[in-house]
């Protein structure tokens, strides 16, 4: 109720603030998650001060929105993943929350149906926190009581894509690393009016200005994918606050595949959600070998 109330009032001040500019003439994995699927089937100089409708220079602007979702404390947030590889896209998709004081969150993440369109996934449940991925219903021989750990700056992409949803933090704190960026304009995400912005972020930049949490998951990353260069587009709200954002990675998968294409999409709402994580024990974690897939993946 108190997170509710709270966002009821800045909402309200968002609305004096438009009042205000009208008046004034203004501005109105790779294993994990996507190795089970696969498996199975114009910009401103650095710094330049472009100012987009009283945000600011945009490159500040984003450099600074990671700690604008440390300030709200959580958020429920929806996820996609679409991944083009070898002339087949796949999407999955992912609902949760994420308490970005704790860096702690919860995910239900689908993946797609089988080529043949005959049979559903089971939801694979994902936990995130500091340097580790969770996941439950993982299959590929795991017993389907047991719980699947994966140290996250052990994976070449950070987990910025194994676990078929980019953890909302890393995504964010991906924009410290903002080297160019436009003011795309205003425009509308989930009801809530919204600044778009437009740029190309350096992930190794990135993983030097990141919380300890991500410094080696985005250096891992930086050293993973088949460039540091993440083309991106960012919107935020009045606050800074980050409502969705779209990061567009390119790795390679090691197989005939060759260079995947994924464009990874994070939308946030509810801020000051309620956040309830429980880490498994040691004793729910499985410890035995993962199975092969049908493409010889193992983890």
């Amino acid at each position: 109720m108190v997170g509710r109330e709270r966002e009821r009032e800045r909402e309200r001040e968002r609305e004096r603030e438009r009042r205000g500019r009208r008046v004034a003439g203004g501005f109105a994995v790779v294993g994990g998650v996507v190795c089970v699927w696969l498996a199975g089937s114009g910009c401103s100089g650095e710094g330049a001060a472009v100012q987009g409708a009283g945000g600011g220079d945009p490159v500040a602007v984003l450099h600074r929105a990671a700690d604008r979702l440390v300030a709200a404390g959580s958020a429920k947030a929806r996820t996609a993943m679409e991944m083009a590889s070898g002339g087949t896209r796949v999407t999955i998709r992912g609902e949760g929350v994420y308490d970005f004081e704790r860096r702690f969150g919860r995910l239900e993440v689908r993946l797609p149906q089988d080529p043949a369109g005959t049979s559903e996934h089971r939801p694979i449940t994902e936990l995130l926190a500091p340097g580790a991925l969770f996941m439950k219903n993982r299959g590929a021989g795991v017993p389907d009581d047991k719980w699947v750990r994966v140290e996250t700056a052990s994976l070449s992409d950070g987990n910025l894509v194994t676990g078929g949803a980019t953890d909302p933090f890393a995504a964010a704190e991906v924009l410290r690393g903002t080297r160019t960026a436009t003011y795309v304009g205003r425009t509308e995400v989930g009801g809530a009016e919204v600044r778009h912005y437009r740029g190309t972020a350096d992930l190794a930049r990135a993983a030097r200005d990141a919380s300890d949490t991500n410094k080696e998951v985005l250096a891992a990353a930086a050293d993973g994918f088949a460039t540091a260069e993440v083309p991106f587009d960012a919107y935020l709200d009045d606050e800074g606050r980050i409502r969705k954002v779209r990061h567009r990675f390119s790795f390679v998968n090691g197989r005939e595949e060759g260079t995947v294409d994924v464009a990874s999409t994070t939308l946030l709402y509810d801020f000051g959600a309620a956040v309830r994580v429980r880490l498994p024990d040691d004793e729910d974690i499985y410890a035995g070998k993962i199975a092969a897939g049908p493409g010889g993946d193992k983890n």
